[in-house]
């Protein structure tokens, strides 16, 4: 049986040779409109030569792969969607970081500092539109139009819901008494929906039936709403060393985060450091980690998080996945969900 290393090393060139395939250049188009996508994507650098590749993880697209071979041993029938659930991913990232007013992405430029809020808008409009492009490039001739159709239709309701959870996100910003509940909702849409389009779109692909097709959509739901809390307590409490993030950053941000939310809900005196204008400086970011241990507000949500894990793995248990590709999707599960402090 292959390690999950050995799976991801060879799912992943077969993931990048897709995206650089709908990615290449059309004679026809301008150069400099294919580059900023190329450089968003981590290939080239701003003036278009090849730079040390920053492929990523890949962890959506990999997961429609995996869930496709776990239903029928055939990977192949879900390479359009993976590709499509990746660059949905990526449009929403160039997106994304002029909404957030970003100004880096992968410690480097973010593409809009570079060339532009209204060319960033336009390059995450081309990432959109080429990301529907994808699944009937890649699909084999002999593939089933009413899949195709449907795979179409879960991108679009997929963008949709991201699209609700930015809104909700940037709306969350300036508002008052956002609660844990507002929080839930907002990251449903923001983060779990396109995982769970890429499990869902994997099976369908392969020709699962509805419910098997089900228990893969609820398996990347909560596998989604479970990375995201955990990536939540992460921040606060977590090890720079070992996550590779800047300490409290949510906190020094004042974002409100799930902790911080449920925190803010119990503890009048962090709703007061938070309404205070003064800097978050060093002092007072312990201060409100103080108060948040205080409230058991860490407590709190790594047993949210083990609520979602426990309904990821019951529903992918439900799916009952097949061969080498089952046993990875359970490692890759462990893996997102088993991160070290």
């Amino acid at each position: 049986m292959p390690s999950l290393a050995d799976t991801l090393n060879h799912l992943l060139p077969i993931i990048e040779n897709d995206l650089r395939s709908i990615l290449k250049p059309r004679p026809t188009y301008p150069s400099l409109f294919y580059r900023i996508l190329q450089y968003h994507m981590g290939w080239v650098d701003e003036n278009g030569n090849p730079c040390e590749p920053r492929e990523g993880k890949r962890i959506r697209p990999i997961l429609t792969l995996l869930v496709s071979q776990a239903v029928c041993g055939d990977y192949k029938l879900a390479r359009p969607a993976a590709s499509a659930v990746e660059l949905i991913h990526n449009f929403s990232l160039l997106h994304d970081d002029i909404q957030d007013g970003s100004p880096l992405r992968h410690n480097r430029p973010a593409a809009w500092k570079i060339w532009g809020m209204q060319q960033g808008i336009n390059a995450g409009d081309a990432m959109f539109a080429l990301a529907h492009l994808a699944i009937p490039r890649l699909a084999t001739s002999d593939a089933n139009p009413a899949i195709l159709n449907s795979l179409l239709q879960i991108l679009d309701e997929t963008c949709l819901e991201l699209t609700r959870g930015q809104h909700l996100d940037m709306k969350f910003e300036n508002e008052n008494g956002i609660g844990v509940k507002d929080y839930l909702d907002m990251i449903a849409g923001k983060t779990a929906t396109l995982i769970s389009a890429a499990a869902q779109m994997g099976a369908l692909a392969a020709g699962a039936d509805a419910s098997t097709s089900e228990h893969y959509r609820a398996f990347g739901e909560n596998l989604g709403l479970a990375f995201q809390v955990l990536d939540d307590v992460l921040d606060i409490w977590g090890d720079p060393d070992l996550t590779g993030k800047e300490a409290a950053v949510d906190i020094r941000d004042r974002k409100k985060s799930l902790p911080v939310l449920y925190g803010l809900e119990q503890n009048p005196s962090l709703r007061a450091l938070y309404d205070d204008p003064a800097e978050m400086d060093d002092q007072r970011v312990k201060v409100a980690i103080d108060l948040l241990d205080n409230v058991g507000a860490r407590s709190y949500a790594e047993e949210l998080a083990r609520e979602y894990s426990r309904k990821t793995i019951e529903h992918l248990e439900a799916a009952s996945p097949q061969g080498d590709a089952g046993e990875s999707l359970y490692k890759l599960v462990d893996m997102l969900l088993q991160r070290n402090y």
